[in-house]
């Protein structure tokens, strides 16, 4: 019931994020005097609907987006009434054309960075300090989380009945001890415990100093053997290793929470990774079609795929039936943020396609006024009309895929 209930609170999510984007639109329209004539939440078969001025405003059956009529978006439009033809939104300046056609993603930048800052505040963002790299991992102090065996070789398997406990287990070690030395060795990071694990012959009874709970303690085991690379080359030859059968346990917490002042900056500097982020995903998009394919085929699904809305639905749903709030908020925060970019794209029908038509038109202009010519006036958007077909062809193949694959063979983040 949980499950259901958080995807369909991440879907309305959404619908409110695309209606407000809509009305980003609509009111930064109506500020510079452009004629809005529809305001609609949803598409297809009417609800209802009602009239205020000169705009009307309603729902309609199908709740998958929305969207906002300004007379006269391009020359070509034929929906200017006579005696609005001042009020035409192509012949207003390009300044305030560029507002109201980036006012959508804007109000989707706003919604990411104001669902950030009460982040910040209450369950906390990524923290920056914790680490990323190999290297960093291996610097942490070695505190220890104890497996219940060790594998003599490197088969990915779960521990199963029969299999010896690990030497850990049988000295006694808990999760969050931090082993201090081992035989006499200092140990002072992850990294001094993987070498001097390294340096020791398997099968030797060594002596474990440790922390639990602030107190130290001393404990004796023997070392288990298992087929390890070199530890600075993994793709090296793979010899009889000394095992101890532990991982590491992070010494940094994974969310950090700030004050509400401390929370804007935090936010900013989470929003100027995510645009990073974002970036890097867009321009890896096209190579990973072939993971959806096969996704879609019977294989396994990468979690670095694409998702759609209805992949972010379930995920949402998963995170609220896990009482996962903090990652049903950051789905919400990433896919607004995405929304607000990708609609910037200068790609027609995209909003940003619009906005770069006017631009070259602006600079078009310039260029010829300075070279005494005549001004070439404005783009022919019936000659667009073709690459305009083109993007919505392969948007609407790409969407069709990631439904499917999210449909057929979803991402998942929890067990369910």
């Amino acid at each position: 019931m949980s499950f259901a209930f958080g995807v369909a609170l991440f879907a309305l999510g959404i619908l409110v994020s695309v209606s407000l984007h809509e009305a980003g639109h609509m009111l930064t329209a109506k500020a510079f005097g452009m004629k809005v004539t529809r305001y609609f939440v949803g598409f297809g078969p009417t609800i209802f609907s009602f009239k205020r001025g000169e705009t009307e405003y309603g729902l309609k059956g199908i709740p998958l987006g929305g969207f906002c009529k300004i007379v006269g978006m391009t020359p070509q439009d034929d929906d200017v009434e006579p005696g609005d033809e001042k009020r035409a939104m192509w012949r207003y300046p390009v300044w305030k054309r560029t507002v109201v056609m980036s006012a959508g993603s804007v109000t989707h930048f706003g919604l990411a960075f104001f669902a950030a800052w009460l982040a910040a505040m209450t369950f906390g963002l990524p923290n920056p300090d914790r680490p990323t790299t190999e290297a960093q991992f291996r610097a942490e102090p070695a505190v220890i989380a104890v497996a219940d065996c060790v594998l003599p070789d490197q088969t990915n398997r779960e521990c199963a009945a029969g299999d010896a406990p690990s030497p850990a287990a049988v000295g006694q070690l808990r999760n969050g001890d931090r082993i201090t030395s081992l035989n006499g060795t200092p140990i002072n990071s992850y990294q001094d415990l993987l070498t001097t694990l390294r340096a020791t012959a398997p099968g030797t009874t060594v002596t474990i100093d440790y922390v639990r709970d602030g107190q130290p303690d001393t404990t004796k085991t023997t070392l288990a053997t298992t087929k390890r690379p070199p530890i600075d080359n993994p793709d090296g030859p793979v010899t009889d290793v000394s095992a101890l059968g532990v991982g590491l346990i992070l010494s940094t917490p994974s969310l950090v929470s700030y004050g509400p002042v401390e929370a804007v900056g935090a936010t900013g500097d989470f929003i100027g990774d995510m645009a990073v982020a974002t970036a890097q995903a867009l321009q890896r998009l096209p190579e990973k079609i072939p993971a959806l394919w096969t996704a879609i085929t019977g294989g396994e699904r990468d979690m670095d795929t694409p998702i759609s809305v209805v992949g972010a639905s379930i995920l949402g749903g998963e995170a609220v039936a896990n009482d996962a709030w903090e990652i049903f908020i950051m789905l919400f925060i990433s896919l607004n943020f995405f929304i607000g970019v990708f609609n910037l794209l200068p790609l027609l029908p995209l909003d940003g396609g619009h906005i770069a038509i006017a631009w070259f038109e602006r600079a078009r202009s310039w260029v010829y006024a300075r070279l005494r010519k005549p001004d070439p006036g404005r783009v022919d958007y019936f000659k667009l009309m073709p690459f305009t077909y083109v993007v919505i062809l392969i948007g609407g193949v790409f969407t069709l895929l990631t439904i499917t694959a999210d449909v057929v063979n979803p991402i998942t983040l929890f067990t369910r």
